[in-house]
């Protein structure tokens, strides 16, 4: 789900930034937008409303807008709706977490937010913030005919 709102400058676009420790000092080129793995044979945009909702904290809702697929760099698919909304200044996601090993070969196992920061972007930021794969997702929205009536 691709999450944006309007402002007099333009678009402004909801991305995460994935948590855990191997991206804790990362940041333009990966922040993401909310997404998940759906079964065979699941509803793709119901599966992707369950996922910004576990990922954000959030509920998406209103009029979604189908912004097609992309293939990621190490083959996943990715398909993706955009919808309106907005949230307070003080907004902080809650993710739902996992666990991995941590350190790496300690034998301890360490619990990490799926997402541990979401945020708007303008659309030149958000190009740069966003995996590069996933840039294609902020135009088709950008230039939806549902939005270029206003």
């Amino acid at each position: 789900m691709l999450m944006f709102r309007k402002r007099t400058a333009g678009l402004e676009f909801l991305l995460a930034h994935p948590g855990g420790p191997y991206f804790r000092s990362k940041d333009e080129g990966f922040w993401t937008i909310p997404k998940g793995e759906a079964s065979d044979g699941e509803d793709l945009l119901e599966r992707a409303r369950i996922e910004f909702q576990e990922e954000v904290g959030l509920a998406p809702f209103g009029n979604f807008i189908a912004l097609g697929w992309v293939k990621q760099k190490g083959g996943k698919i990715v398909h993706a709706w955009g919808f309106e909304g907005d949230f307070d200044d003080d907004f902080k996601p809650t993710s739902n977490s996992f666990e991995i090993e941590w350190p790496p070969g300690s034998g301890k196992t360490e619990r990490f937010p799926e997402v541990d920061d979401v945020a708007f972007f303008p659309l030149a930021e958000a190009e740069r913030k966003l995996k590069a794969a996933q840039i294609p997702f902020l135009h088709r929205l950008k230039d939806a005919p549902q939005l270029l009536d206003d």
